[in-house]
């Protein structure tokens, strides 16, 4: 498949939805979006739609997608430090974050979407970027602390192990529940001062379990 016209195109419509973070359009301008999903979907693979990638799990869309990556890199310069992603998925997420930061960490619960991961990357050969099996809820202390953590999965509430594990200066990006039914994006800011939360639009993420599987 030569994406790069059909990239483009999904870019552009970015661009017309609001995202306007130029490292942000580059990455996901650079990420093969197609590598990351089923063949059978290949040609849905550049539209603005979550799409299944198996175990009851997502690729989410490129707006969303976009739209996190630009919440998590505001008031940056350069690129990002290092950065924690909670629910690899498939790998297309890591990919993106892999060009805006120094170093990613990426942790998944489920031994499947795991190796598909490690596979779908290994071309890529992405250096800057690991992959880890493990319960995403306690985040992962030996990498901590992060300039930036990003969810793919909504919880109750953020859970404590990944506000103590940002920096100070760090920001964090999460769908979490905002009442019954409801689920909002939401951006933790850790300062000297203390921790500040803003509530933003409505998401729809698969939950946020604990263990692995």
């Amino acid at each position: 498949m030569d994406s790069q016209a059909v990239r483009a195109a999904m870019v552009r419509k970015l661009e017309a939805q609001g995202v306007s973070n130029p490292a942000v359009l580059a990455a996901m301008q650079a990420v093969e979006r197609h590598r990351f999903v089923d063949s059978a979907l290949v040609n849905q693979a550049y539209e603005d739609t979550s799409l299944p990638i198996g175990l009851g799990q997502t690729i989410s869309k490129p707006n969303v997608v976009a739209r996190m990556a630009e919440l998590l890199c505001h008031g940056h310069a350069d690129k990002l430090g290092r950065v924690l992603e909670i629910g690899t998925g498939c790998g297309y997420q890591a990919a993106v974050l892999s060009h805006l930061s120094r170093e990613v960490y990426s942790i998944e619960r489920l031994r499947g979407l795991h190796e598909r991961a490690r596979e779908n990357l290994r071309m890529l050969r992405i250096a800057n970027l690991h992959l880890l099996l493990g319960d995403g809820m306690l985040g992962y202390p030996r990498g901590a602390p992060y300039a930036a953590i990003i969810a793919a999965a909504g919880g109750e509430d953020v859970p404590a192990a990944w506000v103590d594990q940002l920096a100070v200066g760090g920001r964090l990006v999460a769908p979490a529940a905002t009442g019954p039914g409801r689920q909002n994006l939401v951006v933790i800011d850790k300062t000297a001062q203390g921790v500040s939360r803003t509530v933003l639009e409505a998401v729809h993420f698969v939950p946020l379990k604990s263990g692995i599987a």
